[in-house]
């Protein structure tokens, strides 16, 4: 009797990750597929992913939500899940995730990242992430401590929210617009690593902001209709 649930998707985001791709296919659940996202890489990412047994999908156009989409959009199983490609979360981590989607307990699960080094989440991207969050609670009543990068959910709901920015607020419009529809959103405490290589998007405060700047123009979006998933 199998313990894994099947029929999953892991999109994984990748520009530049090929240090960090060994470790993270390696804990791709048994049965789930890898859907590494290759963002324009220039270090062999996507050769080694395929090599690894992931299947490879192209996004040219840069942008995190862009990556993140167009592995939505190739995902052809029953959930979807999302994770990081630098190896500071662990995909194993998604089955629970998985399980209380199946369950038909959360609509949408995410992950509240739980620093398990100093140096694993700097201090800048913290408070950016802080003032989301407080940001995120005035738009939408949802008590979420994180936005982060691990999360499950059905595909067929995710492609009903009809999700448009392709920039750093993909995650968030994907939790406003769920909020929107009344989806049931939980939250479980999970280990974050210190990154391999260096961020693209909250590595300097720049950066950081950057990101807040994209996440607060999602905010500012009127409400959608909604498109509830019962």
């Amino acid at each position: 009797m199998t313990t894994t649930p099947s029929d999953v998707d892991v999109v994984l985001p990748c520009l530049n990750e090929a240090e960090a791709l060994p470790w993270v296919l390696s804990r791709i659940p048994a049965g789930w597929r890898a859907l590494v996202v290759d963002n324009g890489s220039t270090d062999g990412s996507a050769d080694l992913a395929r090599a690894l047994g992931a299947t490879v999908v192209p996004e040219p156009r840069r942008g995190f939500g862009a990556a993140c989409h167009a592995g939505l959009t190739a995902a052809t199983a029953d959930v979807v899940c999302f994770c990081d490609c630098d190896a500071s979360l662990d995909p194993a981590l998604l089955v629970p995730f998985v399980r209380e989607v199946l369950d038909d307990e959360a609509d949408l699960v995410l992950g509240r990242r739980r620093p398990r080094s100093r140096g694993a989440w700097p201090a800048h991207a913290r408070a950016g992430n802080l003032a989301l969050a407080r940001m995120l609670r005035r738009r939408t009543g949802l008590r979420l401590h994180d936005l982060g990068p691990l999360r499950a959910a059905r595909r067929k709901h995710l492609l009903d929210l009809d999700l448009t920015d392709r920039r750093s607020g993909y995650p968030l419009q994907m939790v406003v617009r769920a909020a929107d529809a009344g989806w049931r959103i939980t939250e479980h405490d999970v280990p974050y690593l210190p990154r391999t290589g260096a961020s693209k998007v909250t590595g300097t405060w720049r950066g950081t902001w950057q990101a807040v700047r994209d996440m607060s123009r999602v905010l500012g979006e009127a409400p959608t209709a909604g498109r509830a998933v019962r």
